[in-house]
């Protein structure tokens, strides 16, 4: 083997040593960066599930509340009809 052979494969040696530490540290960088997304995405996991309790809150409250002037708006309907159907009122 010559020395000139031996420096070449040296070179070529060195050449896929520093291509693999730089494919190395490009997996460690998307690394870093996946788990800054996936600690984003927790996050707002978390925040969407507050609002999302928020919201199923409000919709309870705005059922019971409808339910209720339904039940009002039956009740007045009731008192309508029987003020009007009243023999009273009828014969005036």
């Amino acid at each position: 083997m010559t020395l000139d052979a031996a420096i070449q494969r040296l070179d070529a040696a060195l050449s896929a040593l520093e291509a693999a530490t730089v494919r190395r540290a490009e997996t460690e960088r998307r690394r870093g960066d996946l788990e800054t997304e996936l600690t984003l995405m927790q996050d707002d996991r978390a925040r969407l599930a507050v609002e999302l309790d928020g919201a199923l809150a409000k919709l309870n409250r705005l059922d019971a509340a409808a339910d209720d002037v339904n039940r009002r708006v039956d009740r007045a309907i009731g008192v309508i009809r029987d003020v009007i159907g009243s023999p009273s009122l009828a014969t005036q």
